[in-house]
């Protein structure tokens, strides 16, 4: 396992040295996104005025509040709650995001398919895995909403925000064909198939 620290945008390189089980903090800026924002920019071909090549986008709709802009909230938005989920409903996005948009590193809970695999070892991308109930926790590594696009979707809207210190979080998905979740399945289907032969019962 290594620890890394990487500043927003990275390149293709940087993500080729990601392997399962490293992990990775994240600074400067992560982009939120969800089921709808994707369904808007892939299916009903509504294009973003974010560049998010090189970014990392996170799988949220967070919960927040609409307040005066100013300095601290320059997008009229505070804060309140910002959780990450699943992942598998965006399986079909992830090569899009990618191949159109550029972007590097999917943050979710839950993992992606075969497909979004592939995708990071033709790419370049991995996927960084945050577990249910740190909400919270996320929360605090948001430093402000920088901007917003696409609102009429709120609270499924494409945010953009300023972060620090953003993790570390666990590379699940890498783009050398690892992935974590493989990993654990094999391992439950063999600690299974000992349990049955133990038992005398045949899988």
């Amino acid at each position: 396992m290594t620890e890394h620290d990487l500043r927003m945008p990275c390149g293709e390189a940087d993500v080729r040295k990601l392997r399962i089980s490293d992990h990775v903090t994240l600074q400067g800026t992560l982009f939120g996104i969800r089921d709808a924002t994707q369904i808007h920019m892939f299916d009903k071909h509504r294009n973003t005025r974010f560049d998010l090549n090189g970014h990392a986008v996170i799988h949220t709709a967070p919960n927040v509040r609409k307040v005066e802009p100013s300095e601290r909230y320059p997008a009229g938005y505070a804060p309140i709650c910002i959780g990450t989920t699943t992942s598998a409903r965006m399986e079909r996005f992830t090569r899009p995001l990618m191949k159109r948009y550029g972007v590097r590193i999917i943050i979710g809970k839950g993992g992606l398919g075969d497909e979004s695999l592939k995708a990071f070892g033709d790419l370049g991308g991995v996927y960084l895995a945050i577990i249910g109930g740190t909400a919270a926790l996320e929360t605090t590594w948001i430093e402000t909403i920088e901007d917003v696009d696409m609102d009429d979707l709120n609270p499924e809207s494409l945010w953009k925000f300023r972060i620090r210190d953003f993790g570390p979080l666990r590379v699940a998905m890498d783009s050398h064909g690892g992935s974590l979740y493989d990993t654990v399945r094999r391992d439950a289907a063999g600690r299974r198939a000992a349990a049955l032969a133990a038992m005398g019962v045949r899988g």
